[in-house]
């Protein structure tokens, strides 16, 4: 997620005509010198004869990409006083590949040097394709180039637009298909709409354990509907993951239609996909699944059939909201604070306690089945619920009774949830899932009746000390939902009412 700034130093000597690029270049970066020649001489400058050395500093640092053909090309023009820039070369940055004839193409994955940028205060000169994105990196100063010819004093094309600074809108219109699934869809299972709610507003994460067709995945894919919209800090970082992870992609459509999204991520990996596609890595190493979930919604279904090593590889991250990936050669870090969601059926067949049809599992296979999930997995899951088949009235016409619960739509759940985390933000500065073992007893502690009922639940049914701390933080999301500023014993009841028992 760094990205460190590369200095390009050009020596003009006497000799034999040669042009070297020293620095740790890769290939690409070699070939470099054929299209910075090429586009020199279709734009009316004078390629200079002689020895041209260009070093790219820091020499330990490899280089790829096509970015570097820009500020090389500019190197060897203001080396041979071709131009005399207006601007202070020392506070600018530039970034740009070359065409044969001179015009510049947009490179990938520009965020994240626009976001340094900004916090040098450095001005950036970008092919104009690529000037939103620079923009939404807050840059103080953006100037695009349309090819090499804008460097001249005399076209004035260096001079920035006014309109062009860091100003990009925050939100884009979203066209209906992408506005989000609306919660009063989902029929019956009260108590599973209810766990989704409570999931959003503590940041928590949550296991749904039901026969196939139960809305396990309908409920998952509201989940986001329900989530506070993206801050412009998290945005970016969530856009500065997603130009790592497409750094070979050319991002020819622009940045606001590459990347800038007003919603949380969602990602749904199949459960086929590696560890590398989850947790990261590869030969270059690039965020996986649990780091372009950031600040979202990493969807697991089928949890079971997931590889055993993917799913043990989810216990650090979901603990400190980090994934350090390690190779032989590299060492990266990357953030992932994202929000679990996974479903999983309760056998093989998946009708495990259903009266019609039967189960006609064997209760070995059944054992094993659940086994695949390893108890300090579970352990670290702060939601865990069962559910039931739904009945034909539910789907059809709910009953009178019902009628108030199943007709809570995703405004009026997020609602709820956006003023319960304005008080925990308020209250502690970060969401109730995210509170260490000290800060859970200080903020989340019960009155007596209802800590003298954790302690009754841990005692019959063995919780550890991380989970008795997870269900103190689930009863707070509860009280904080109720408006409530102490947790109360009915607080405790419903959060040890969803943790499931195999």
């Amino acid at each position: 997620m760094a990205a460190p700034l590369v200095r390009v130093e050009v020596h003009l000597g006497s000799g034999l005509p040669s042009f070297s690029i020293v620095g740790l270049p890769a290939p690409v970066v070699r070939e470099s010198k054929e299209r910075v020649r090429a586009a020199l001489a279709h734009c009316d400058y004078e390629f200079p004869a002689g020895r041209i050395t260009v070093n790219l500093a820091p020499a330990d640092l490899p280089k790829e990409g096509g970015r570097f053909d820009l500020p090389i090309a500019l190197g060897i023009l203001v080396a041979s006083g071709q131009v005399q820039p207006p601007f202070d070369l020392s506070r600018s940055e530039f970034y740009g590949e070359l065409g044969l004839t001179g015009d510049l193409k947009p490179v990938p994955g520009l965020l994240l040097a626009a976001l340094h940028a900004a916090q040098s205060r450095h001005d950036l000169f970008v092919p104009m394709r690529n000037v939103e994105e620079a923009c939404a990196g807050g840059a103080s100063r953006v100037h695009g180039l349309h090819n090499l010819r804008g460097f001249r004093a005399s076209d004035g094309e260096h001079e920035p637009s006014p309109d062009i600074g860091p100003k990009v809108q925050s939100t884009i219109a979203t066209s209906d298909a992408q506005r989000p699934l609306d919660l009063a869809d989902v029929r019956g299972q009260w108590q599973a709409r209810r766990a989704l709610v409570i999931a959003a507003a503590g940041n928590h994460s949550l296991l749904m354990i039901g026969p196939p067709g139960s809305g396990k995945t309908m409920l998952a894919r509201r989940l986001p509907g329900l989530l506070p919209e993206l801050s412009a800090a998290e945005a970016l970082e969530v856009a500065a993951i997603a130009a790592v992870a497409q750094l070979e992609s050319r991002l020819d459509e622009g940045w606001a239609q590459g990347m800038v999204h007003p919603g949380r991520p969602f990602r749904a990996p199949h459960h086929t996909a590696s560890a590398h596609a989850i947790v990261g890595g590869g030969v270059t190493v690039r965020p996986g699944e649990v780091s372009l979930a950031h600040h979202g919604v990493l969807f697991l279904d089928e949890l079971p059939e997931f590889d055993r090593r993917v799913l043990e590889a989810l216990r650090e991250p979901l603990e400190s909201g980090v994934i350090s990936v390690v190779r032989a050669n590299q060492r990266a870090e990357f953030p992932a604070a994202f929000q679990l969601v996974a479903a999983m059926n309760p056998c093989p067949c998946g009708r495990a306690g259903m009266v019609a049809p039967r189960c006609r599992c064997e209760p070995k296979q059944v054992d094993r089945y659940r086994n695949r999930i390893s108890g300090p997995l579970l352990d670290r899951i702060d939601l865990q619920i069962a559910l039931p088949p739904v009945d034909a009235d539910s789907l059809v016409e709910p009953a009178c009774a019902s009628a108030l619960k199943d007709s809570l739509t995703t405004a009026q759940a997020a609602s709820a949830v956006r003023r319960a985390r304005a008080c925990q933000l308020a209250r502690q500065g970060t969401t109730n899932h995210r509170l260490g073992p000290e800060e859970t007893l200080r903020f989340c502690k019960a009155d007596a009746e209802g800590m003298t009922l954790l302690k009754r639940a841990t005692g019959a049914r063995g919780y550890s000390a991380r989970s008795q701390h997870r269900v103190l933080r689930v009863a707070r999301s509860i009280a904080d939902l109720a408006g409530r500023e102490q947790v109360t014993a009915s607080d405790i009841a419903e959060a040890l009412s969803m943790r499931w028992e195999a």
